[in-house]
């Protein structure tokens, strides 16, 4: 039976990605999709799956190797000897998807489990698009030296190394910490403040100790960063959503028999992109120097997405090139694809705004954090009907509260109350959206 060349397909734009679980030994048997490696990419964990069914005749790959798009990293047999769709029995790649420029192949993404010791699929468990391993550029380190170093939150570019022609070892990353020996600096601000103390609960009452999912653990130095080198603002204001909601329920109505939704997202995204606009400092990032601001010349807003395992946030791109029917259409598909656990890279980077959404679940107001390199996110929270004083009585009107954190560095407070206030109009009288 003629061997196939199994591949890393399409993972966006990353290069030289570490292998970091391998699932499978020569001579296991598996079945299409099971996972054959796992890799760490810059914004969440991949697996790739087996194309089909079959037998593994040698695995190409160790535990952190680098690999890339087009990478071997296993030799299969296919269970009927035919080939694997999209690849001829040289292992030459004919992706018919990405001829045609259609989206990139869509991996599973991994969540260790204890029972099937990390092979089955899970989601995303974050509210920001998941951060991922520093790279380190030219580090002159190896592949463990480099995990150790992320997982400390500790830059290899600013640490000498004293190894053999001068590589960075463990130790020097470990010297690093205390700021004996080599130099070395955290990644992260902060690293001065002191932890907080862990007691033994277990002296209290009955425990479990469960642990937290490989993504939940990216997510959450990432949302550490954005909280200690962010200093963040929140400033709220309510829109009267009266009439917009009102055309929102026409919409849907119609939209119910065609199969989708028509939600008040798509028309939080429109305004958000008319604001953008009108206020480009929202749609920027600080400069690598943090002397200058990066304006962005496209609207790809994030939009936070409830999975059973918590928040993931997809950026959906060009919204300014949409209208409010397409974009709840994408919003739909999206959403089930994040719930499914299944996504491609390419669906989670790339945002400039986010918009963190709570009106189905309730609340009054929040304070959600900003997703760093971006400048400001726009919390949502629950519609009510309220008492609204038209200068000769009152009048029942809904209305939206909206909660917009942003980087005081780039924004201020009058800015921001300008932004949200301009917000509110164009949601209040949903024509000027279609200007």
């Amino acid at each position: 039976m003629a061997l196939i060349d199994v591949t890393v397909p399409d993972i966006g734009d990353f290069e030289n990605v570490p292998v970091i679980e391998i699932h499978v030994s020569a001579g296991d048997t598996v079945a299409q999709e099971d996972p054959l490696v796992t890799l760490e990419s810059d914004k969440a964990t991949l697996e790739v799956p087996a194309p089909q069914a079959g037998r593994v005749a040698e695995v190409i790959v160790g535990i952190g190797d680098e690999v890339s798009k087009g990478t071997l990293i296993v030799k299969f047999e296919a269970d009927g000897g035919g080939d694997i769709s999209g690849q001829d029995g040289n292992g030459d790649s004919e992706n018919a998807s990405n001829a045609s420029g259609d989206a990139p192949e869509e991996v599973t993404l991994a969540k260790p489990d204890s029972a099937n010791h990390g092979r089955g699929s899970g989601k995303v468990a974050s509210g920001l698009p998941l951060p991922g391993p520093a790279d380190f550029g030219g580090a002159h380190a190896s592949p463990s030296v480099r995990r150790l170093a992320r997982e400390l939150e500790i830059d290899l570019t600013s640490i000498k190394g004293t190894g053999d022609k001068g590589r960075v070892t463990k130790e020097d990353v470990k010297r690093s910490l205390s700021g004996g020996g080599a130099t070395g600096g955290p990644l992260t601000a902060g690293r001065g403040i002191p932890d907080v103390p862990v007691p033994d609960f277990s002296k209290f009452g009955p425990i479990e100790e469960v642990a937290l999912s490989r993504l939940r653990k990216l997510s959450g130095p990432h949302l550490h960063r954005s909280w200690l080198n962010v200093p963040h603002v929140t400033h709220t204001d309510e829109a009267d959503i009266t009439e917009l909601e009102s055309y929102r329920k026409t919409l849907d109505t119609k939209a119910k028999n065609d199969g989708y939704r028509i939600t008040m997202l798509s028309f939080l995204m429109k305004a958000s992109v008319a604001c953008l606009k009108e206020f480009p400092a929202f749609n920027a990032s600080l400069n690598a120097s943090k002397d200058g601001l990066i304006l962005k010349k496209y609207y790809n807003i994030g939009v936070a997405v409830d999975t059973p395992d918590g928040l993931v946030v997809p950026a959906i791109k060009d919204v300014d090139r949409k209208g409010i029917v397409e974009l709840s259409k994408e919003l739909g598909e999206v959403s089930k694809r994040m719930r499914d656990g299944k996504i491609a890279p390419a669906d989670i980077s790339g945002g400039t705004f986010s918009i963190s959404s709570l009106g189905g679940i309730g609340g009054t107001n929040f304070t959600p954090i900003v997703s760093a390199p971006e400048v400001a996110i726009l919390g949502v929270v629950r519609a009510k009907m309220k008492p609204v004083w038209d200068g000769e009585e009152f009048q029942p009107r809904l209305m939206l509260p909206l909660c917009l954190s942003y980087d005081h560095r780039v924004i201020d407070g009058a800015l921001a109350a300008r932004f949200t206030r301009r917000m509110c109009e164009f949601l209040e009288d949903v024509r000027q959206l279609v200007l």
